[in-house]
C-alpha cells in the first residue's frame, strides 16, 4: 500500500505569523489592510503560500529602493 502525504495549501494567519516572525495582531491587519492577500472559508482566513511570498517580495524591493 502506497502512503501519500497531503502538503497544506493554505496557511492560517497564526501559521503566517510565525513563518514572518511576525505578532498574529501584526499579521491580522496585514491581512485587513490587504497588504497580504487571503479568502476568507467559512469562519476563517486562508493564505496562499505565493501570497506571503509576494508580500515578503514586495517589502523587500520596496526596502532596496
Amino acid at each position: 500500500m502506497t502512503e501519500t502525504t497531503i502538503k497544506p495549501r493554505w496557511h492560517t494567519t497564526a501559521e503566517v505569523a510565525g513563518m514572518l516572525g511576525f505578532g498574529l495582531s501584526k499579521t491580522k491587519m496585514l491581512v485587513i489592510t490587504g497588504e497580504i492577500r487571503s479568502v476568507k472559508v467559512g469562519a476563517h482566513r486562508r493564505i496562499l503560500p505565493e501570497w506571503v511570498d509576494e508580500y515578503v517580495a514586495r517589502v523587500t524591493e520596496e526596502c532596496a529602493a
